[in-house]
């Protein structure tokens, strides 16, 4: 699968085009990480066109967004374009597209939200919408059982994307798509590369910061189902589980596209768009499994190798601070490896309530602390 701009690219190169400028002070923005992306979506969208200057422009970018000079061909605002020469319209783009995946965000649950999770809701696909046209371009998002609540509370433009007022099973019918990738954190098969290759990925349109909307995915699948729909359902996890793995609406489309269209592995993709917040999360799971148990004195401490930060952080996106965090949260001692090396020397294991414990002497403890 493509990205928009690598098309465009592809485009420009047909006509003998390996410059491109702007005329425009917004397209593309300054802090834009993808130049041709984003001039292709903005002419995809009708709002220039691809012309022949009458004079060459100083700034500009090559065919892999590299900066260049002088350049003859830049991005002309509809206002002006009809001033110059047109050598690649929104028209010539579109015809270029080629046939690729829908991604659903489905909306049959919208009534069981609050309105505070509704405004999440919207928000998250608002955000979406931004991500979609990093990668692909606005059509290719389709949101399903769109009401006029979800429109008043939609700040991104609907005519951009793919809004359908009827079911999930209605639009897929009317495209002829007969099977999906329903992406479900609870499902048993997790999202491999055989995958891949599905018609649409739906993402459940849910917000559940009340703890009461567990398990509401499958019955997102279960409708399609009954409409006669072929539904594969998928989870996406971090080596074997979800925890760690963002659940934001937004978020899951930004690791579908880095897997698709960037064609890379799902646990790089995953780290790549996780914040420190979820990689937290999935911190607290695991932390505890490598703790020791010491008694000294009737009074247990779970320790853990401070080398441990080094190990996580290779595959988990946490800074020292979140490390200490979580240390604290959990009531966890981290110490050096040689510390606790010198610590399991001195102890003695114990099964207590079909738990091991390591038991110190307090005598032993005693020549630890002298020895540090």
């Amino acid at each position: 699968m493509k990205k928009l701009g690598k098309i465009f690219a592809e485009l420009l190169a047909e006509r003998d085009i390996y410059k491109i400028g702007s005329l425009s002070k917004r397209v593309p923005k300054r802090y834009s990480r993808d130049k041709l992306q984003e001039i292709a979506t903005a002419v995809l969208e009708g709002y220039g066109t691809i012309c022949r200057l009458k004079k060459p422009a100083y700034i500009g970018w090559d065919l892999e967004g590299n900066p260049v000079h002088w350049v003859e061909y830049a991005f002309v605002h509809s206002s002006i374009a009809g001033e110059f020469k047109p050598v690649l319209t929104s028209r010539d783009l579109r015809n270029a597209l080629p046939d690729s995946p829908y991604f659903i965000i489905d909306l049959m649950h919208w009534e069981k939200h609050s309105q505070k999770e509704k405004i999440k809701v919207a928000l998250q696909s608002a955000q979406s919408y931004g991500v979609i046209r990093d990668y692909l371009w606005g059509d290719r998002l389709a949101l399903t059982w769109v009401n006029e609540e979800f429109k008043a509370l939609a700040n991104f433009p609907l005519d951009k994307i793919t809004a359908y007022e009827g079911s999930t099973a209605e639009f897929l019918k009317e495209e002829s798509i007969g099977e999906v990738v329903l992406l479900d954190p609870r499902a048993e098969k997790e999202l491999g590369p055989d995958d891949l290759n599905a018609g649409a990925f739906v993402i459940g349109g849910i917000i559940d910061t009340s703890g009461k909307k567990r398990g509401i995915t499958a019955r997102i699948g279960d409708a399609l189902e009954d409409a006669g729909i072929k539904v594969r359902r998928r989870k996406i996890t971090l080596r074997g589980d979800i925890i760690g793995v963002p659940d934001r609406i937004n978020m899951i489309l930004d690791i579908m596209l880095r897997i698709l269209v960037e064609e890379k592995p799902a646990e790089k993709a995953i780290l790549e768009v996780q914040a420190p917040l979820q990689a937290r999360w999935r911190l607290r799971k695991e932390l505890p499994k490598r703790a020791i148990r010491y008694k000294v004195n009737g009074k247990t401490y779970r320790v853990i190798e401070k080398e441990l930060f080094d190990e996580y952080s290779r595959w988990l996106k946490i800074r020292w601070e979140d490390f200490v965090k979580v240390l604290r949260e959990l009531d966890l001692i981290a110490l050096e490896r040689k510390r606790i090396q010198h610590l399991n020397k001195i102890s003695n294991p114990r099964l207590i309530n079909g738990k091991t414990y390591r038991v110190i002497l307090l005598k032993k403890a005693a020549m630890l602390c002298y020895n540090c």
